[in-house]
Order: structure tokens, then C-alpha cells, then sequence
């Protein structure tokens, strides 16, 4: 999928959310003012919420379930850098997941770029096909935005419009997607559709069971966004993710006739908070022992630790002396990261084309280091300077990609290059392209990292 440089205009403003800002403004204000006190939802969060379930109805039906879950959102903008929305499609037919090529989605309160990195990234695989076609009118993504906007300020945006698939293809998207604390996950779906309004209540509350349960759904006649439902409950049994109902009603609760009504719910989705700050020894550890292991040397003592067996991105850089002997590693979490240290460790020990195989005589006086970084996030910018100004030395690592040539600096280069433009010029000759090189297919992303490194050796 080739980025575009056009902005999918608002479709449905005006008719399912008011088309002008200020009034916008106002039942938005109205919709999330609705939320109940924090208490009333439980004590303390039962972990880091992750994502949610929302229903996409005109505001003045579904507005205000929609709005509880938002609401928990805002003191959250902090963190949340990048939301990947998935919906149904009602407007065209389209087999799998509909990505769009444009770059920006706009609605009355603004434009919200798009992560076009990441959208861009999917494309090898087969159930994602790109189409601006199945975005253009389709609502149920576009109500979502301007909640998102109000609670959030600003953040890149992933829409994605689920056709004809199955679940497993669309958890496989979003476990793609997934990233770490800064990106949210935000499901689009209503419930049952024009039963009377007894019925309904029973139909809903039942589907609701399943979803508070992580159990797939098996009608669309349950949620007409019961594919995204189903492949979000997927990946969050698998990561263990625990569910609350935040809210739950139908229009005829709203604004609707109790003869014809539709359903609606909204759900939050909490990830186990598993902190990293003293998973270093554990890490150090698991990365001498694999390469200790080549040598069929001993191993040292691992120290457990639960964070091991979620997925990690790790770099391991080796030293003698202070002098680089190998780094290689991970951009993006694809495996558990007790998996990814030993595979980065001996990655770097052993192929890194800079340097000839380690061997069993230097492991003694080689140090480790293991880096963890965080997702990779799209940069925004206009040229080579604005990119400049964005960098943060000693904080960000920076992925360069120019067609087929890509690299990548962690933070800890800025010590021997601490000036951004040098730091630039020189990771655009590790691409091998010349130092000033630039052009309008440069894509910048930009990671953190936590690091730990073994004692000096004697």
C-alpha cells in the first residue's frame, strides 16, 4: 500500500453527530459528562486499560454509552499516542480488512493522521487489501473519531474496515498491531438490531455474557461487529487480558421506539500491568547464557520474571573494553521476550557482518548489554528539518526507511553523535544512502528504550 497525501473528509457529520464544531463540542461535552463516577465502575483498575468495546450509533441513541467508556480515556491522553480502530463495514462489500491509502481522516474538529508506517507494514498480509472505497461513507469508524479527539488531543490513527473474514485473520492483525502502553485498541460494534425492546434486552444481555466471558460470538445477529469483537477477545484471552461492562442500553432506553430497537454496550479491556524496571538481571542473565550455551559452557543462575513471557522487542550490544563486538536485535514484539533476548544475544555474537563470530576465548572478557524498547511510533513532518527539531537526544531511538533501505540508531548512539542533524547524516549511510540524502519517501519512527548492562569486568 503506497501512502497518498489526500484526507478522507467526514461523511457522515451532520446526520449521525452534529456537522458543526461548536455544537459538536456540545454533545460531546453531553455524551461524556454522562459517565459514572470512577467508584461506581470499580476500585482500582484491574490493569492497564487497553481497549475498548464501543457502540457507533447516532450520538443521540448511543452517544452516552459510548461516552462512560471514553470518559475513562481522558486521563489517559498522556500516554496514548496511537489508537487502531477496527468496525464493520456496512457500506461495501469487502473480503478481509479494508486499509486506506490516504493520510489524514478529518471530521468537524480537525484532521488525525494516520500511522501510515504501520498501516503501510500490513500489507504483507493476505486478508488486508487496501481500499478507499469501503472507507468513504462507512460511519462506523468515523462517529468513534470525535470522541477520540476530545478525550485524547492528539494521536495517530490505524482504521481498519472488517468485511468478510474470520476471526483468527483479524486477531492476527490486531496482535500485530498491538504495541505496548501507547496504543489503544477500539472496537466498534452495536449489539442486536430491531427486536422489541423485551426481547432485545434478553438477546443483548446474554451476547454480553459471552463477551464478558472472552467466548466468541457466533451471529452476526449477537453484534453486527462481531468479527473485530471476536478476533479482539482472541488475542485478549491469549494475553490475559481481563473485561468490565462500563454501560449498556438500547435506543429504546435513548431516543428510539421500545417496538424496533437496536442494542448497545461498551466494554473495557484491561492488560496485566507487569512491570519491566527490574527485569534487567533476568534479561542479562538469559542473554550470556545463550551464547554461553554455543560454547556449551555452563549457565548462570536466570531469574524469573512474569514480563518473560510477553511478547518483547530487545537489542543485545557487546563490548570489550568499551569497543562495540556486536548489536543486533528486535525493532517489533513478534515473541516472547524470553525468546527474543536469546535470540538477539546470539544474533549478535555470532552474525553481526561487522564482526567475526565471537569466540569462546573472548566470552569471559565480553560485557552485555540488553536494550528493551518500546513500539515503534510514525513521525510527522514536513522536511528534513521539522524531523530535526522532533528528535530528542539521549531518548529517542530512530528507524529510517527510504524504499528498500532501512536502519536504525538506539538512543545510546546520541553519546557519540549528539547533535541530531549528525546523528541523521550517519544513520542514513548505515541505509546506505549518502549523508545528505533526502526525499519525500523518507518514513522516520521513533522508540524508547529501558537498558541494562553487566558489571565492568575486572
Amino acid at each position: 500500500m503506497q501512502p497518498a497525501t489526500a484526507t478522507r473528509p467526514p461523511a457522515v457529520a451532520g446526520m449521525f453527530y452534529p456537522g458543526d464544531a461548536t455544537s459538536l463540542r456540545d454533545d460531546l461535552a453531553t455524551c461524556l459528562a454522562t459517565a459514572a463516577p470512577a467508584p461506581t465502575l470499580g476500585a482500582a483498575p484491574p490493569g492497564l486499560l487497553k481497549a475498548i468495546i464501543v457502540p457507533h450509533a447516532g450520538y443521540v441513541y448511543s452517544g452516552a454509552t459510548a461516552g462512560q467508556a471514553y470518559a475513562l480515556l481522558a486521563p489517559l491522553a498522556a500516554r496514548i499516542r496511537r489508537v487502531v480502530l477496527l468496525g464493520p463495514c456496512h457500506r461495501v462489500a469487502v473480503r478481509g480488512l479494508a486499509a486506506p491509502t490516504v493520510q489524514a481522516f478529518a471530521t468537524p474538529l480537525g484532521s488525525i493522521a494516520l500511522d501510515r508506517a504501520a498501516l503501510d507494514a500490513l500489507s504483507d498480509l493476505p486478508q488486508v487489501i487496501a481500499s478507499d472505497a469501503a472507507h468513504a461513507e462507512e460511519h462506523s469508524l468515523e462517529v468513534q473519531l470525535p470522541f477520540l479527539q476530545t478525550v485524547l488531543g492528539k494521536f495517530q490513527l490505524v482504521p481498519l474496515a472488517v468485511g468478510q473474514t474470520g476471526a483468527r485473520e483479524v486477531a492476527q492483525v490486531i496482535d500485530r498491531l498491538w504495541g505496548g502502553p501507547e496504543t489503544l485498541i477500539v472496537i466498534s460494534s452495536d449489539l442486536s438490531h430491531f427486536h422489541g425492546y423485551a426481547e432485545a434486552r434478553k438477546i443483548d444481555g446474554a451476547t454480553a455474557e459471552h463477551i464478558l466471558a472472552l467466548e466468541q460470538l457466533t451471529s452476526f445477529e449477537q453484534a453486527c461487529g462481531a468479527l473485530p469483537i471476536n478476533g479482539l477477545l482472541a488475542v485478549a484471552k491469549q494475553r490475559g487480558l481481563s473485561i468490565e461492562r462500563v454501560a449498556q442500553c438500547n435506543s429504546g432506553d435513548t431516543a428510539g421506539d421500545k417496538s424496533r430497537v437496536v442494542g448497545y454496550a461498551s466494554f473495557t479491556l484491561y492488560e496485566p500491568e507487569t512491570g519491566t524496571a527490574d527485569i534487567g538481571p533476568a534479561l542479562l542473565a538469559r542473554a550470556r547464557n545463550a551464547i554461553a550455551a554455543q560454547f556449551k559452557q555452563p549457565a548462570r543462575a536466570e531469574p524469573d520474571h512474569p514480563a518473560l513471557a510477553r511478547p518483547g522487542a530487545t537489542f543485545v550490544t557487546l563490548t570489550q573494553n568499551g569497543a562495540l563486538r556486536g548489536c543486533i536485535g528486535s525493532l517489533e514484539a513478534h515473541r516472547p521476550l524470553d525468546q527474543d533476548v536469546r535470540a538477539s544475544a546470539v544474533a549478535a555474537a555470532f552474525r553481526d557482518p561487522r564482526f567475526p563470530p565471537l569466540t569462546a576465548e573472548e566470552l569471559a572478557r565480553t560485557r552485555v548489554e540488553v536494550s528493551l524498547l518500546t513500539a515503534p511510533q510514525s513521525m510527522s513532518f514536513t522536511d528534513e528539518a521539522d524531523a530535526l527539531r522532533q528528535l530528542r537526544p539521549n531518548v529517542d531511538g530512530v528507524i529510517f526507511s527510504a524504499g528498500q533501505r532501512r536502519s536504525t540508531f538506539l538512543p545510546q548512539v546520541w553519546e557519540q553523535l549528539p547533535e541530531p542533524r549528525q546523528f541523521m547524516a550517519h544513520l542514513k549511510q548505515k541505509a546506505g544512502l549518502p549523508a545528505d540524502y533526502w526525499s519525500s519517501d523518507v518514513q522516520l519512527q521513533r522508540y524508547e528504550v529501558q537498558k541494562w548492562k553487566e558489571v565492568p569486568i575486572p
